[in-house]
């Protein structure tokens, strides 16, 4: 079998992370008293975003260690299986040396994707990674130059209440968050090709909203056969008019509803609503 790896920043669903050869290597979240949550679904969403709102400092987010890495491998290795690692944005995360790192190190060799996304851009890929496995039948080494291709089309456009928590972690220079923090101002960001922009932003939530449906179109529209994933924070609510706007005025349907976990929560923070999806070829 051709076993698909990749990290907790996917944010996949609990029967994606039960289907039949993908393996999930956690990251580790690290709160201000010093304890540490593996993001591996002990700790659920809705509980990491109410300790986020409690606790004073930021907490720091750990990549998987090169070691993790080769355990996985070699967990592969003694079931006979062909390995895809599929990472979050090198950009954002050290995630994908510690996966090449633990390549160099073990009798093995995987193919490794570096997402150039996170949380449903990267579960996109994660996804077509599955289609073409299971559908089309490909080999590994084929399916690693299709998702190579197909990435740079994965798209996240998105509304955050603030820039603080990207700047505090260090994802947007601070100037940025100041531009982007201007009363009654919500940010609208993109992440294409790896890295966070802030391409908008509109006064208040609804023009906001406005402000990143027409940013939709300007990054490439979505692509109807792969779908869409509406994503949040914390707020489930907030994806409603997001859906209204895609069924009702662009005709989409086979939406899903990811929430965002712990890894990319800590550095977007609450309040936050979007889109993922494919843009068109």
């Amino acid at each position: 079998m051709i076993r698909i790896l990749t990290d907790s920043a996917a944010d996949l669903t609990a029967a994606e992370l039960n289907a039949p050869g993908v393996t999930v290597v956690p990251m580790t979240v690290t709160f201000m008293d010093g304890s540490s949550q593996e993001d591996d679904g002990t700790m659920t969403k809705d509980e990491f975003f109410a300790r986020l709102a409690s606790d004073s400092k930021l907490p720091r987010t750990s990549q998987p260690s090169p070691s993790a890495y080769i355990q996985a491998y070699e967990d592969a290795a003694a079931a006979g299986d062909e390995v895809i690692v599929i990472t979050i944005a090198q950009k954002l995360s050290g995630t994908f040396q510690s996966a090449r790192l633990a390549a160099a190190d073990a009798d093995f060799a995987p193919y490794i994707v570096d997402s150039e996304s996170a949380t449903q851009g990267e579960a996109l890929i994660v996804r077509e990674a599955l289609r073409l496995r299971d559908e089309e039948h490909l080999s590994a080494e084929e399916i690693f130059n299709a998702l190579e291709q197909f990435k740079k089309r994965v798209r996240i456009v998105a509304i955050v209440d603030s820039l603080k928590h990207l700047q505090k972690g260090g994802r947007l220079p601070a100037a940025v968050a100041i531009v982007g923090g201007a009363l009654g101002i919500k940010p609208v960001l993109a992440l294409k090709d790896g890295e966070i922009k802030l391409v908008d932003k509109g006064r208040g939530r609804p023009g906001a909203l406005v402000s990143m449906f027409k940013q939709l179109d300007k990054q490439g529209g979505i692509d109807p056969f792969y779908g869409y994933t509406l994503i949040y924070s914390d707020d489930k609510q907030l994806v409603a008019p997001v859906h209204h706007y895609l069924h009702q005025n662009l005709h989409l349907t086979g939406g899903r509803v990811g929430q965002i976990g712990p890894t990319i929560g800590t550095h977007i923070g609450p309040g936050a609503v979007g889109v993922a999806f494919v843009a068109k070829e």
